[in-house]
Order: structure tokens, then sequence, then C-alpha cells
């Protein structure tokens, strides 16, 4: 799968959950690690990990195993990393606290 096909597959997961303010980072130019990330929110820990374990497992159905997953066991920010793709699901607070889309932004 493509990166823009993988960006678009993660988006639809995390709809399919009702993933909350979806926003795409293309960091193509500003790092090795990824293509892009995806980054939404989710209302509770149960949901953030209920969205981030949802796309881990479609991801794998279509043969693209998780490289790895971070914070499942706090459930505040939980990363999923897909190679080309980086999915964080962040708790509001959590997301305003970090400023993620500021701080990936600001280094173009």
């Amino acid at each position: 799968m493509q990166a823009e096909q993988l960006r678009d597959f993660v988006i639809d997961k995390i709809e399919d959950l009702k993933g909350r303010d979806i926003r795409v980072l293309d960091v193509h130019d500003q790092t090795d690690v990824a293509e892009f990330m995806v980054v939404c929110s989710g209302n509770s820990k149960t949901h953030v990990k209920s969205i981030a374990n949802h796309v881990a497992t479609e991801a794998k159905h279509q043969g693209i195993p998780p490289l790895g997953i971070e914070g499942d066991d706090t459930s505040e920010w939980v990363l999923v990393d897909l190679g080309d793709v980086i999915v964080h699901v962040m708790q509001e607070p959590i997301r305003d606290f970090y400023e993620l889309e500021k701080l990936w932004s600001a280094r173009k």
C-alpha cells in the first residue's frame, strides 16, 4: 500500500470509531521516519485506546503489521507506527499541551 493510500485507510478507520479533529501532517520533507502523521482526539482513555487498537487491528488485516504501539497502558496518548504513517490518538488536554500540529508545522 502506498503512503497516500495508507494515510486514507487510517483516516477511514479513525472515522469508523468517531475519532475527532483528524489532522494530517505531511512530514516527508522534515523526517525520514514517516511520510505522514495523522493526529486525532478521543473523548476518553477508553475511546483513545479503542481507536488506536482498531487502526492497528485493521492494518494487520490488510497485511500491514504495526512496527510499534506506545502508550496503550495509560491511553492518554497512543501512538501507532505503521511505517509511512504514524498515528497519534490523544485525549484533548494532552493534545492541547503538546501541540504536535504546531510543532511539526513550525519545522517547515
